[in-house]
């Protein structure tokens, strides 16, 4: 089964072949009750559900659905009540995980915050429309989600009858890490203080500095492992000049279908240019993190690892290599074949079923990023590696394909012009936020990473991932990564006035 794009993802799931979410089975929508309504239902349990607005920039729209929260009392000053925390849900399902674990925890514990996580509209179980066609997913947006969060907390400061002075600091790794930032920024008066970890700030449509930092991380083990993986892309397309090489590709690489009968299929070539490279870029994005549950299959797979194999000479060609990394990863998550089809892509993308497993996040994230956002990992990055087989208009085509041909590429530059509209991309003015990046993770050039204003101090970690300061500590950690979740924890204090 082939898969789309990589995503910027920091949830606590597995994740095949670093393109899509995949933990539990995903079951049918609910449209919720009347406007307003929480549903108390056994407040000891972690999981429960808020009838939530279907469309806020809508008042004559009642339409409402229920939307999964989680809730951790355990460290909260029932007397003081004025702490609360919000780790906000991005593109795939929340996770109890989070409740108990993560620097986040550990800051609750020293402020006694009431802890809350609220799963994003259309991921996990919150279904708000009854399956996700391309006319239900209008509702699916960055500015939905702010909305939600911003009810969310005033609803909650009922419900838990927090202080009239409670300040609330929000929490939000990768696409949530930059919801974090902007609900800071849209709703002031509700949110105290932000930490947005890994967070793309800049909206944009050809997102080619994201593979010149996966050339650099792969040089952070050695040159030969970089140029080992040039050397073998280089090989692939000289395989594809005749049918011998085809054929030989088709074995070495374990593709579903035969290359042969798709070498005039420019998409299908780009497909599997796409996914090769994108082998190496998600070790990149996750590499040597500490993530909760770091028995998930692939979580000890690192740059090294794959160097390791790119360098080991006696393994063959460099082509050969490649193949062995390729291998690598169809057993670390179990996939019998390679499949670089297309249109089996396509058609998996425009299933609209919430049983399907590509409603785990795959056609939401997607529909986001033709709508909003662009992000488009490109193969137009100087100087190339993994070849230049998969530009701009080899996802604008994939946009058209699965939503529309008004998809198109005046389309995607208008939508990504008015997300830095809204939101400011870099030059966002905003106080008590906390921008955290990882110097190996790729989303870092997206993002704030040198401090312009004092009220929103940016933290750079050199040699740490995606997300690296929300996962839990580590006897392992880097010393800058320790000291990173250290100043995080005083400047919550600060915005706390703790």
């Amino acid at each position: 089964m082939k898969f789309f794009i990589i995503v910027c993802l920091c949830f606590i799931q597995e994740v095949y072949n670093w393109r899509i979410f995949h933990n539990g089975r995903i079951v049918g929508g609910n449209l919720g009750k009347p406007r307003g309504e929480l549903l108390k239902a056994d407040l000891n349990n972690y999981e429960k559900w808020f009838v939530q607005s279907l469309d806020h920039f809508n008042p004559g729209d009642e339409r409402t659905w229920q939307q999964r929260y989680y809730v951790n009392e355990e460290f909260f000053n029932k007397e003081a009540r004025n702490v609360a925390f919000l780790m906000i849900g991005g593109e795939g399902e929340a996770t109890d995980k989070w409740m108990t674990q993560g620097a986040w925890i550990d800051y609750a514990k020293k402020y006694e915050a009431i802890c809350f996580q609220l799963e994003h509209r259309y991921y996990g179980k919150s279904h708000p429309t009854d399956d996700l066609s391309t006319p239900n997913l209008q509702y699916l947006s960055s500015q939905q989600a702010l909305a939600d969060l911003a009810t969310f907390i005033e609803a909650m400061n009922s419900l838990y009858e927090l202080s009239p002075d409670v300040k609330w600091i929000a929490f939000g790794g990768s696409y949530p890490g930059s919801l974090a930032a902007w609900l800071r920024q849209k709703y002031p008066h509700l949110v105290h203080g932000s930490m947005s970890a890994s967070g793309p700030l800049l909206a944009k449509l050809d997102f080619d500095e994201y593979f010149k930092i996966v050339n650099d991380d792969l040089r952070s083990h050695s040159d030969e492992c970089l140029q080992a993986v040039k050397q073998g892309t280089a090989q692939i397309e000289i395989l594809l000049s005749h049918m011998v090489g085809q054929r030989n590709l088709d074995k070495i690489f374990r593709l579903c279908d035969p290359i042969e009968n798709s070498i005039e299929n420019k998409l299908d070539i780009s497909n599997l240019f796409e996914t090769l490279a994108g082998n190496f870029a998600g070790i990149a994005q996750y590499n040597k993190d500490n993530r909760i549950g770091k028995s998930s299959r692939g979580a000890n797979i690192t740059i090294d690892t794959l160097c390791d194999i790119m360098t080991n000479q006696t393994i063959g060609a460099q082509i050969k290599r490649l193949a062995a990394v390729n291998d690598l990863l169809l057993n670390t998550y179990e996939q019998k074949c390679l499949d670089y089809k297309y249109d089996t892509m396509i058609t998996e993308m425009k299933n609209v079923s919430w049983d399907s497993e590509i409603a785990e996040g795959g056609r939401q994230w997607t529909y986001q990023t033709c709508t909003e956002f662009g992000f488009y990992q490109t193969s137009n990055y100087k100087p190339q590696v993994f070849g230049d087989k998969f530009p701009i208009d080899f996802f604008v085509q994939q946009c058209m394909d699965i939503f529309g041909p008004k998809y198109n590429m005046s389309f995607l530059n208008r939508a990504v012009e008015r997300t830095n509209t809204l939101y400011g991309a870099l030059d966002i003015e905003v106080s008590n936020v906390v921008f955290v990046h990882g110097s190996v993770d790729p989303w870092h050039a997206l993002g704030i990473v040198k401090t312009i204003e004092q009220g929103a101090p940016a933290i750079y970690i050199k040699g740490t991932a995606h997300c690296a300061n929300m996962y839990p500590k580590s006897d392992q950690d880097l010393p800058q990564l320790k000291a990173a979740r250290v100043q995080i924890e005083q400047l919550i204090g600060t915005w706390l006035d703790i």
